[in-house]
């Protein structure tokens, strides 16, 4: 997926989600159960959504708490590959001979 299609989840869950319901950041943080900084952090885009948070409003709002990690999963692969060049790593069978294990010294 191109970067610019990806949307972060925590984004989407503000503009569609909460907004619309009319609730604070402050309240909804006191009804999860979380800090305001975490809950903000997230509807920022400044922190991934977690699983536990997903399962939030999947209680609260009905959004299946999958779909939402799909949609986290979605955006964070979308910004690797951007940036995927800068990392350089190249075949683990080309840098090691075949009769070096991988699990050796383990």
């Amino acid at each position: 997926m191109h970067p610019s299609l990806a949307v972060h989840a925590g984004e989407w869950l503000r503009t569609e989600i909460v907004e619309p319901a009319g609730i604070t950041v402050s309240g909804l943080a006191s009804h999860f159960g979380v800090s305001r900084q975490a809950l903000s952090a997230l509807l920022n885009g400044r922190a991934s959504l977690s699983a536990d948070m997903a399962i939030r409003f999947e209680k609260a709002f009905g959004v299946k708490a999958d779909t939402l990690m799909r949609m986290q999963s979605a955006f964070d692969m979308a910004q690797a590959r951007a940036h995927e060049g800068e990392i350089h790593v190249g075949p683990l069978a080309a840098a090691m001979p075949h009769s070096v294990s991988v699990m050796e010294g383990a």
